[in-house]
């Protein structure tokens, strides 16, 4: 009886140790062809200087529909289509100005970009003294006595402790996001808020703020982290109370028709299994949106044009998905997965990438312990190609909704140091991507996808 033991176990191991190897093989394969022939980096150059910045509702971003079903096509997509949803469609108008009125009267402009689906001032634009706080408490704590009338200036740095750099713009976000209403609630007449941004530099990020609409619209902009020192080095000087004025012209204009631009590889055993692969194809209007996220949306036509390049047939369907409406709705996710409910598919999984295309560090993925062990031996066949984190938290803003249809979720995760010197600021251009970096991450994204359309989950 041990003997059969022990050779029962000898044969499931050996089993295990050849499917490893097998896998193996078939990662390496798909690494030398994106390494060799990949045409991520092509096609983002293509995304970025023809067709530029894509904010929904744009003719940009409508030309990037087209553009991005055409790359689909030609990579060999079994099926091409356009998914609709309606858009806001927020304008930036005429470029921001905004000066600093010192007290002995030095004037010194600052740079600033309003803040996406922010409302505009007036066309005489605003004039008043400035308020500095640099957490929301100390707004309450000023109150209406405090702050009626004035500018409100949220000074919140980015933690520079975080080493994960997400963690740091997540707990800044909300001066950015909510800042503009909880101002508004007290009776200031704008906001300025300190960029989003690691370092010191001098390019005003943007970003969209959320009115809570109890409380009256005003005005909002980023300031550069320079410009926001200066502000708050002047400010402290209290002999005599300086003013800004700043004038912004944009509006937010009737809802657009838009599209999801979907492509798959329909699954040779299941087809009826979906794999999502994806990334926002909209981006804000101050650069070409090359990190964030033109880089994961051509990431995931890379994956599709791997596979089909290999000549080999997944057992279940893989699909890429150019999402839109990201940074300022989330409409495309959402339809996205109210169709999903409905499709009649088994959506299992869905991957995104939208933390910029620099070096590939693991992924970060929400799933259940029985799913969690089925993904463990993955990990070594993906080392060797650079990902070493798996972090039990995963799911970036476009697949999140999916989770209420039963996929699991993951994001890749780039190494993020430099991903805030650019993030929605006017450098996040196509000179700021290494085509190896951009390509290693299309590695990592199609190896893992490979593999759950080979298993599951």
């Amino acid at each position: 009886m041990r003997r059969i033991f022990f050779a029962a176990v000898l044969f499931c191991t050996s089993a295990s140790l050849l499917a490893q190897d097998k896998d193996s093989v078939m990662i390496k394969r798909i690494s030398d062809e994106i390494l060799t022939n990949g045409t991520a980096y092509s096609n983002l150059r293509f995304l970025c200087k023809q067709v530029g910045p894509r904010l929904s509702g744009s003719a940009q971003a409508e030309k990037a529909v087209r553009e991005t079903a055409r790359m689909l096509k030609e990579v060999g997509a079994d099926t091409v289509w356009l998914q609709e949803c309606m858009v806001p469609h927020w304008v930036r108008g005429e470029k921001e100005e905004a000066i600093l009125k010192m007290a002995n009267g030095v004037k010194k402009p600052l740079k600033v970009t309003a803040l996406g689906n922010s409302v505009g001032t007036s066309a005489a634009g605003i004039t008043a003294y400035v308020v500095e706080v640099r957490t929301m408490d100390e707004l309450n704590q000023l109150g209406e006595a405090g702050i009626k009338g004035k500018i409100v200036f949220f000074n919140h740095k980015m933690n520079p402790t975080f080493i994960r750099t997400f963690q740091a713009y997540g707990e800044a976000g909300i001066y950015r996001f909510r800042g503009p209403s909880m101002a508004a609630k007290y009776g200031a007449v704008g906001v300025i808020v300190r960029s989003l941004a690691s370092n010191l530099d001098d390019h005003p990020h943007t970003g969209a703020t959320g009115y809570i609409d109890s409380f009256p619209k005003i005005p909002a902009v980023a300031i550069s982290t320079n410009d926001a020192e200066l502000l708050s080095r002047t400010l402290k000087l209290r002999m005599a109370p300086s003013m800004v004025y700043f004038k912004t012209n944009c509006k937010m204009l009737p809802d657009v028709k838009s599209y999801n631009v979907i492509g798959e590889i329909r699954g040779s055993e299941f087809p009826n299994e979906v794999i999502t692969v994806g990334g926002h194809l909209d981006s804000w209007d101050l650069a070409e949106g090359a990190n964030d996220d033109g880089s994961g949306c051509v990431q995931s036509i890379e994956v599709i044009r791997a596979v089909k390049a290999l000549g080999v047939k997944p057992r279940r369907t893989i699909r890429a998905v150019m999402f839109m409406n990201e940074e300022n709705g989330l409409k495309g996710a959402t339809q996205y997965a109210v169709v999903a409910r409905t499709d009649g598919k088994k959506h299992i999984f869905a991957l995104e990438s939208d933390a910029g295309g620099f070096t590939p560090r693991g992924f970060s993925i929400s799933s259940n312990d029985a799913q969690k062990a089925k993904l463990a031996p993955w990990k070594n066949l993906l080392l060797p190609y650079g990902s070493y984190e798996f972090h039990d938290f995963g799911g970036g803003a476009d697949v999140s909704p999916l989770k209420d249809v039963g996929a699991v979720t993951a994001e890749l995760l780039p190494d993020s140091q430099r991903y805030f010197d650019i993030h929605h600021a006017e450098t996040d251009v196509f000179e700021n991507v290494s085509p190896r970096e951009l390509h290693l991450g299309a590695v990592n994204m199609a190896a893992l996808v490979w593999l759950i359309s080979e298993y599951g989950l």
